[in-house]
């Protein structure tokens, strides 16, 4: 369950920074406002690269663990 959490929320997260991407695109924006949108924008990116850069050492993990199955002889007697 908190893998499914996680992915949800790195979705949420990507939705939020395609919306701040919009109202900056938009100029409807005051400076101000749009520096703060700006800001939030890196802060949601760095997360999201975060997290894929996460997925990408586990997924890199989970291929050599199989290798390393698939190296190893098959002993039917268990020996």
């Amino acid at each position: 369950m908190t893998k499914e959490k996680k992915a949800i929320d790195f979705e949420q997260q990507l939705e939020n920074l395609e919306a701040l991407v919009e109202s900056l695109e938009s100029g409807g924006l005051s400076l101000e406002d749009s520096l703060k949108s700006f800001e939030q924008g890196i802060k949601v990116a760095r997360d999201c690269q975060q997290a894929l850069k996460q997925a990408e050492q586990k997924v890199e993990l989970l291929m050599r663990q199989g290798d390393e199955l698939v190296s190893q002889p098959f002993d039917a007697d268990g020996e």
